[in-house]
């Protein structure tokens, strides 16, 4: 397929057809990984980083534990 390269500020941009970003899982604000193999521009798309809760957890130490935020009173419906 061929695409117009279009400028964008100071830099140039690619329009991905929607077709495109449905197979390959690229969204707006998706991360893309740019290289260059000689004179050829490959766009990678970069997999969302998933974090476990105890992934989370296991790296808390009693270095970086912060105590308690007081958050103040309750707003509204909320409920502490």
């Amino acid at each position: 397929m061929r695409l117009r390269v279009r400028k964008w500020g100071n830099s140039l941009a690619l329009r991905i057809p929607a077709a495109f970003a449905r197979q390959t899982g690229v969204a707006s604000g998706s991360e893309v990984e740019l290289t260059l193999d000689g004179n050829q521009l490959i766009i990678t798309p970069v997999p969302a980083a998933s974090y476990s809760l105890a992934d989370l957890l296991g790296s808390v130490t009693d270095e970086n534990l912060h105590g308690e935020v007081d958050t103040g009173q309750p707003s509204g419906r909320e409920s502490w």
